[in-house]
């Protein structure tokens, strides 16, 4: 199977060892990963704060580096990203766009899936050979809960890795207050969110906190960092790519070793 990796705006400039971590999983189980180097930001941003008909050129850019017939399927690190493509880009497209880009949107998002999304559903596998020996909590992302609906698929995937000690995060389905611009134009009320999510963090006691996207995680972690927790955010990704022979680092980007795009 011919799979695109979709980098994400966020993941290509700020995360890219989520990235290489992805390409890992996927190649790992013996499917081609590419990397349609013409992508960019898919526009949820614009579509978030009002300013849909602007973006249309993010829209159509997503519709012509993966919409090709010789992908068979789209895998994006970021269940708020891959919720973008299949729930925002059809409906913006038909407002502003036109019958091609329209179903444009269509073939791409009909193959578009968040990362633990493809794992089960696609590639059929709920263990891919990872191993973590850490205290691990699991923070459901408001896009991938409410947008994807990925219910438990990370969770299984999670419970399958060696090693782990996998812990219950307390009202896990509650926002962490990021929202994109969202903690930009209300700061106040995106602090006091994130708080009460790092209380509920620090009560489980664990080493990392892991989500599916890296957006809700640099959110999270900064908190964590400005609070001098002790607890690290690390996305599912990295954990699903550790292994015995290539340990998930901190301090390195040793995926590098395995994946080269």
């Amino acid at each position: 199977m011919r799979v695109a990796l979709f980098s994400t705006c966020i993941g290509d400039a700020m995360f890219p060892d989520v990235v290489k971590a992805t390409a890992v999983i996927i190649s790992r189980l013996g499917h081609e990963v590419v990397f349609p180097p013409e992508q960019t930001c898919c526009g949820q941003m614009h579509v978030n704060t009002g300013y849909q008909r602007q973006a249309i050129p993010q829209i159509r850019n997503y519709v012509d580096a993966f919409a090709d017939d010789y992908i068979d399927c789209v895998v994006a690190p970021s269940g708020s990203c891959a919720g973008a493509v299949r729930e925002q880009h059809e409906h913006v497209a038909t407002r502003y766009g036109n019958k091609a880009l329209v179903n444009g949107t269509r073939r791409a998002a009909a193959k578009t899936y968040d990362l633990s999304e493809f794992l089960i559903d696609v590639a059929g596998v709920d263990d891919v050979g990872a191993f973590f020996p850490h205290r691990v909590t699991y923070h459901s992302t408001c896009h991938s809960l409410r947008f994807l609906k990925v219910g438990d698929r990370p969770l299984r995937l999670l419970r399958n890795v060696e090693g782990i000690d996998l812990v219950e995060l307390p009202h896990a389905d509650e926002c962490c207050g990021f929202g994109g611009t969202f903690s930009v134009k209300n700061a106040e009320t995106s602090a006091a969110m994130v708080h009460d999510k790092v209380r509920n963090i620090r009560d489980t006691d664990a080493e990392y906190v892991t989500a599916g996207d890296a957006s809700c995680l640099m959110n999270i972690g900064g908190s964590l960092s400005r609070q001098h927790a002790g607890v690290r955010a690390v996305h599912l990704a990295e954990i699903l790519a550790s292994t015995k022979s290539y340990p998930w680092s901190p301090e390195s980007a040793i995926y590098s070793k395995e994946v080269m795009l």
